[in-house]
C-alpha cells in the first residue's frame, strides 16, 4: 500500500513540503499570520492524505519530541493538512509549551504521509501478534470516545528496540487505556503505513527516512 503513496509523493515533493511547512510555522511564529500557499503547490498537492508534522530539537547526537500533530485520515488535501498541522505541532501539542522562534533554529522536521488506516480483523487478540509488523506498520487504538495512534517509526526511533507486545501497550496508553486494552475484544485496531520525510539539520539537507 505504501508503494502506492511512494510513487504519488517524491523525495522532491517531500523537500517542498517540508520547506514549506517550516515556512508556515516560522512565518506565523513571526507574524501571528500562516504563509501563503503558492497557487503551484495548492494545485499539485490537492490530493487528499493523512498527514503528521513531527518537531525534533536536537541536543548533540540525539533528538527530542517537541511537537507531534496530525490527521490520521485523509480528510483534507495534503497541502491544506499540512498547511493546517505545522502550525498545530508548534503550539497546539498539550504536552509541550509552544515551540519559539528562536528554537526553530535548533529544530528539524519531520512528515510522515500516511496510507488509509485498515482495521486489523482478528479473531482472537494474539492475532495481532502476527498480523503487525515492526518498521512497517503504524497503529490506531480506539475503545469507545478514546483512541491513540502511534506512527511506524515510534517503536525504533531513538534506540528503542520494541517487539509489536511493546508497541501495542504503548498504543493503547497514548489512548489513555490500560496497556493490556488491546487484549479487549471491544477495542479496536487499527494499522496503516507512512512514507516519512525529514530535514537532517534544521533548514539543511532533506531525506526520505528508512525505518
Amino acid at each position: 500500500m505504501v508503494k502506492m503513496v511512494q510513487e504519488k509523493i517524491t523525495i522532491e515533493d517531500g523537500i517542498t513540503l517540508i520547506k514549506f511547512a517550516r515556512e508556515n510555522i516560522e512565518t506565523y511564529l513571526r507574524t501571528s499570520k500562516k504563509a501563503i500557499i503558492p497557487d503551484e503547490i495548492e494545485k499539485k498537492y490537492s490530493g487528499k492524505y493523512g498527514v503528521f508534522v513531527t518537531l525534533n530539537k536536537l541536543d548533540g547526537n540525539n533528538k527530542m519530541l517537541r511537537g507531534c500533530i496530525g490527521y490520521p485520515e485523509p480528510i483534507f488535501s495534503l497541502i491544506k493538512a499540512i498547511y493546517n498541522v505545522s502550525i498545530s505541532s508548534a503550539i497546539e501539542d498539550p504536552r509541550f509549551p509552544n515551540v519559539t522562534l528562536e528554537e526553530m533554529d535548533n529544530i528539524v522536521i519531520e512528515l510522515t504521509v500516511l496510507t488509509p488506516p485498515e482495521l486489523i480483523e482478528v479473531n482472537e487478540p494474539n492475532e495481532y501478534l502476527e498480523k503487525i509488523k515492526i518498521g512497517r506498520d503504524g497503529l490506531i487504538v480506539e475503545h469507545g470516545v478514546r483512541r491513540g495512534l502511534l506512527l511506524p517509526q515510534v517503536p525504533v526511533d531513538d534506540g528503542r528496540n520494541w517487539d509489536i507486545k511493546t508497541f501495542l501497550e504503548h498504543t493503547c496508553m497514548k489512548a489513555w487505556l490500560s496497556e493490556d486494552s488491546w487484549m479487549n475484544k471491544d477495542t479496536k485496531i487499527y494499522k496503516f503505513e507512512g512514507i516519512i520525510f525529514e530535514e537532517l539539520t534544521p533548514r539543511g539537507e532533506i531525506i526520505l527516512k528508512e525505518i
